[in-house]
Formats: structure tokens, C-alpha cells, sequence
């Protein structure tokens, strides 16, 4: 384990480095990634939304076919063995997480075929995860660990778990102006509302949780969104946090799972170059501008006024979110097949791919450096020997 100053993160008995590597789906943290991280002794995650795309002989029989239960099947076999995978790489002690979205339409079945197949924490986003105590109750030694954004959706789901009795093991606390990915805010223009200050939600956070009777640090605070350096953390920790999640930097990782087109795109985006709009999840969402996304926005306005009146729905009766703006032709919501952009950005296909993206400078510009290199930066600040 890395010596750092910071204080090590308390999660069910396990005294870990005070880093969660964030997950990103459709195969970009899966077992290298997770297995990585998770062996240096921080919290590696792997994605469940997608992992088929990394088998090939799963590929082999999903590629065309129309039978939403005949892909989900195959992805959560794949589930199955991007978390063994990881734990052989990770060994007995690393922690796995597996990142469940809320949103998506089969997240009970990946919650508990995660749990079957040795994940150490659930880690779910994009949506309140109200039921996910009742989706675990068989599993009591498998950390519960919500991804909240502000202090309103922190009392629903606390309230709502202490009358089942059952306290998060954390919480992340995600800020939707820096994340990548599906962001916490419901609308695009209150993603910089003070309410989503980390002071602010970590302050009201402590508040709360001591007229709830929580003692103090029995549930750990994780800052997620925007976080580059070692003194950010420490800072962060001063002011009540427990440790931070970080997304992108580890995905340009020499260990994570992207391909190397990939991770070109968020070494070479520049601040401008990333944006904020609205996802057909119904969420705001954060990538590169790329040509796709570019000729998409430019048209986004005319396809969601004509939403109503389209007559075909999903392509592939892919069946992947509970609620899609293209698949229920749902004018509120973002009138593309999000599956299919980011299955082309794992491809590495530049011109057609979403490349979900946080909003800051990556710690080492544009070199790829690996999991050991990163985390002893955000957690000692030495940045690695010139290559």
C-alpha cells in the first residue's frame, strides 16, 4: 500500500487508501482498471452497463440480435467474469466495487448477480437508490455506497434506508459541474447551483446526519467531480470528506480497459472542447465534442420538437434504460441511442463514439501513466519521473 499522509477510508471492517476509482461503463473500467486499483489497496470499480462488448464470443452471438433478454443475459455473464477477473488480479484483500446504474432497466438483476460473484460494495448513480438495501438483504457483507449529488436526495435515501434499518456504508457526493458522464442535477442550467458545493453539501451532510443520530464518521463522505491533485483532496478532508472518486484520469490509464483511440480523445480535449447536454437517460450528461456529438446538437431542438410524432423507437429493442427520450420518443429527453454511441466510442471510433469526459485537466497532460503512478500523485502530490 502507498504511504500517504491522508487517512485511510474505513468501509465495512476494510481499512483502504482514501481513492475510489469512478466507474465508466460499456467496457472502459472493467477488470484491468478495477483489478489495477484495487490491488494497490484503493477501491477499484467495474462498470456493469455493457460488458459484453469486451467477449468475443459473447459478441458472436449478441452482434444483431433483437432479444433484449438474450443481451442482457450475455452481459451478465460478462459481469460475472470482469469481477473474477478483477479479483484474480486484485487478490483475496483488494476491494471491488461494481458501478449499477439506477436508470437502466435491469439494475436489481446486475446488483444481485454482482453480489453473487464476489463484489465487495455496490456503488449505484443516476437515479435515488431507494431500493438497493432490498435488493442486498442476502448479501449483508457487501457494502451499499449511493452516488448523490446534494443534500435533498442525501435525506431521502438516509431516511428511507434507517427506516429498514440500514445506514449507507458511504456516500458519494458528486458535483454536476465537473463530473463526466450522467450528472447529478435534474436540468442542465442548475449544474453550478451553490447547492452542489462540496463546503455545502459536506457542511448540511455532517448537519444531518448528527439530528439523525449518525455518529460522526460512521458513514464516510466521498467527493467526486473535478478533483486533480493531492492538496484538493487534503482540502477537501478538512472540511469533513473521507476521500474522493475520481473518473477519467485513471481511463487513460497504461491499465485501463480503453483502447488506445480512446483515450487519445480525452488526453487531446481541451476545455472547450467539452460539453454539457441533455442525455436521452432524461440526465445532463458530460463528453468530448466530437463530430457526432457536434452535428447532434446542431439538430438536437428540431428531432426533440418532432419526438411525439416519430414512428419508430429503438432499432434494436435494446430495452437498456427504464426511461429513453429516443426509444419512448419522449420530447424531454435526448433523441439518440446512447448504446450505440458509446459502443462505437469503446470501439475507439472517433468520428461516431461519445466520450463521456469530466471537465478538468488530467494530472499528467497527455502522457499515459499508470494506476500506481496516479495514485501516488493524488495521494503523497510527487509527481512520477520524466519519461
Amino acid at each position: 500500500m502507498i504511504n500517504t499522509d491522508l487517512p485511510l477510508l474505513n468501509i465495512q471492517q476494510h481499512q483502504l487508501l482514501p481513492i475510489i476509482q469512478g466507474g465508466m461503463g460499456v467496457g472502459i473500467s472493467a477488470h484491468k482498471l478495477a483489478g489495477a486499483v484495487a490491488s494497490e489497496g484503493a477501491i477499484g470499480t467495474v462498470a456493469s452497463v455493457e460488458l459484453r462488448r469486451l467477449h468475443h464470443d459473447i459478441m458472436e452471438k449478441t452482434h444483431r440480435c433483437r432479444d433484449h433478454e438474450t443481451l442482457f443475459e450475455g452481459n451478465l455473464t460478462a459481469l460475472d467474469r470482469e469481477i473474477v477477473a478483477a479479483r484474480n488480479i486484485a487478490g483475496d484483500n483488494g476491494f471491488i466495487a461494481v458501478n449499477v446504474m439506477k436508470a437502466v432497466k435491469h439494475h436489481a438483476e446486475l446488483v444481485t448477480q454482482a453480489c453473487k460473484s464476489g463484489a465487495n460494495a455496490i456503488v449505484m448513480g443516476a437515479g435515488l437508490p431507494l431500493d438497493l438495501p432490498e435488493l442486498t438483504a442476502d448479501f449483508n457483507k457487501v457494502a451499499l455506497i449511493p452516488i448523490l449529488s446534494e443534500i435533498r436526495g442525501i435525506r431521502a435515501v438516509l431516511k428511507r434506508w434507517m427506516r429498514k434499518k440500514r445506514l449507507p456504508d458511504a456516500i458519494v457526493i458528486e458535483h454536476p459541474a465537473f463530473a463526466g458522464g450522467h450528472l447529478g442535477a435534474t436540468k442542465i442550467e442548475q449544474i453550478d447551483d451553490p447547492r452542489f458545493d462540496y463546503i455545502n453539501v459536506l457542511h448540511e451532510t455532517k448537519e444531518l446526519m448528527q439530528k439523525l443520530g449518525i455518529e460522526a464518521g460512521e458513514v464516510p463522505l466521498i467527493a467526486a467531480g473535478g478533483i486533480t491533485s493531492h492538496e484538493q483532496i487534503k482540502q477537501l478532508l478538512k472540511n469533513g470528506a473521507n476521500g474522493a472518486q475520481i473518473g477519467t484520469p485513471f481511463a487513460v490509464t497504461t491499465e485501463g480497459d480503453a483502447n488506445i483511440k480512446f483515450k487519445e480523445v480525452l488526453l487531446n480535449a481541451e476545455h472547450d472542447d467539452i460539453v454539457t447536454f441533455l442525455s436521452c437517460a432524461g440526465l445532463p450528461a458530460r463528453a468530448v465534442l466530437t463530430p457526432w456529438l457536434e452535428k447532434y446538437l446542431k439538430k438536437e431542438q428540431k428531432l426533440r420538437e418532432t419526438a411525439s410524432t416519430r414512428t419508430n423507437s429503438c432499432p434494436r429493442n435494446l430495452e437498456c434504460l427504464s426511461h429513453c427520450g429516443f426509444k419512448d420518443r419522449n420530447p424531454d429527453a435526448g433523441q439518440f441511442c446512447i448504446e450505440t454511441q458509446l459502443a462505437a466510442a469503446q470501439r475507439g471510433d472517433v468520428k461516431r463514439g461519445l466520450f463521456f469526459r469530466g471537465t478538468e485537466a488530467l494530472p499528467f497532460g497527455k502522457e499515459v501513466r499508470s494506476v500506481h503512478e496516479l495514485l501516488e500523485f493524488f495521494l503523497t502530490g510527487r509527481q512520477p519521473m520524466a519519461c
